[in-house]
């Protein structure tokens, strides 16, 4: 290949779709094993790579030259052939550097805890070192390296102001997954996580649950592969213009789109309208539980509403993941936080608010086939799908009007 990036596992990523609204090169993804390393970078068949987890330190024994910024760091993640002569460089650091500064999270004169003790935390520490942390810790499982374990950061550093994760816990496809409990931490003022994929992982989601200044690291993604496409073309980009640019394509490219709304308020009609405007695929959640065990009548009248949602909540965990999609939820998905969890993690949610005298009652719906359990619902339900709601969308209007709010986040 001529570009590209190396990974241990890389279904995850988003660096080619990154690196073609970049520049006007192919960039390819290709996975490695440990032992495989050596032998790809020194036969040099390549103009430029990244390299991500976990080989960000493995190949700095095979390159020629190594970047004052990276040597001091120990982490290398852009290679560039000039010649036969492999050149090794850090772009991690003006990425995170980036993201912390988008996020507006201080580290001048903070305590600052770093989990993980590979490539990317090496770079978070330098990243602190420049931005003014008075006390850095790199935290571990083990302990080793010079790090401390998590048992220590939670009873001798539970005055942490600030915690980088560099751990790929929580990472696709493990979207559930947190590296650290926050609610041991009572000073913290930021969350950095250097996860991208989910947008919004359960660290960075917990964080904002507090109020703490929180971000994941698809900024960062973006901001490096920026600063690597200059040492790839050999040449100066405008890198914050061009970063925020991709930054929002992309980020609206894989957010999904999940309309909430009352039985009838018309969610499946804009999302299909939403749907192909944009060209990408709707999921309906009622319409997968009927797929897998029948009628939603059938399934009330048979097992009762608490096995319903039992399927709604199985149906939205294995949908969580999927990026780029127009999900349209059942009526009462919104009542369990379980769910509303799930679906941020790759999504916002879009409340479709229709009067409730337009509401039509649906003989398919148990909960809302009479006019009377329709206004008694949407009394129950509605500060409900106001709270859980990132955009509150005017439904009583024709669909395209509403299909267009949503679609500008209005």
């Amino acid at each position: 290949m001529n570009y590209g990036l190396i990974g241990e596992r890389l279904p995850h990523s988003f660096s080619k779709e990154i690196h073609e609204k970049i520049g006007d090169y192919e960039y390819s993804l290709k996975e490695l094993k440990q032992d495989e390393v050596q032998n790809f970078i020194l036969s040099k068949n390549f103009k430029a790579i990244n390299v991500t987890i976990p080989y960000k330190q493995t190949v700095i024994p095979f390159l020629d030259e190594i970047s004052p910024e990276a040597e001091a760091i120990g982490a290398v993640n852009t290679v560039v052939n000039r010649d036969g002569v492999l050149h090794g460089y850090n772009t991690d650091f003006g990425g995170m550097c980036a993201l912390i500064e988008r996020t507006e999270v201080e580290l001048k004169y903070k305590k600052a805890l770093i989990l993980g003790t590979g490539g990317t935390s090496r770079t978070a520490r330098a990243v602190c070192e420049r931005l003014g942390a008075k006390e850095i810790l790199r935290v571990s499982r083990s302990g080793r390296e010079g790090s401390i374990t998590y048992d220590e950061a939670y009873t001798k550093h539970s005055d942490a102001d600030v915690i980088i994760n560099t751990t790929p816990c929580g990472m696709y496809p493990d979207l559930f997954g947190c590296p650290i409990d926050l609610d041991r931490f009572p000073n913290l003022s930021g969350v950095i996580d250097a996860v991208y994929n989910p947008l919004c992982t359960s660290l960075v989601l917990n964080a904002k649950a507090r109020g703490i200044n929180a971000a994941g690291g698809l900024y960062m993604l973006v901001a490096q592969a920026v600063l690597a496409a200059e040492h790839f073309m050999g040449k100066e980009l405008e890198v914050v213009k061009l970063t925020n640019e991709i930054f929002d394509e992309v980020y609206f490219s894989k957010r999904n789109i999940v309309l909430s709304g009352m039985p009838g308020s018309g969610k499946s009609t804009v999302g299909r309208i939403i749907a192909d405007q944009l060209d990408r695929e709707l999921i309906d959640t009622d319409a997968l539980i009927v797929e897998r065990a029948g009628e939603i009548t059938e399934i009330f009248a048979r097992h009762g509403e608490a096995y319903f949602r039992d399927l709604e909540s199985e149906v939205i965990r294995e949908i969580a993941p999927l990026n780029g999609k127009v999900i349209s939820l059942g009526g009462g998905a919104i009542l369990r936080n379980i769910n509303i969890e799930a679906l941020r993690r790759n999504g916002e949610i879009f409340f479709i608010d229709r009067a409730v005298e337009s509401l039509i009652p649906t003989d398919d719906r148990p909960l809302a086939d009479e006019k009377a359990k329709i206004e008694r619902l949407y009394d129950e339900r509605i500060d409900r799908y106001m709270a859980t709601a990132d955009y509150i969308i005017d439904g009583d209007c024709d669909p395209e009007d509403v299909a267009d709010s949503i679609i500008n986040g209005e």
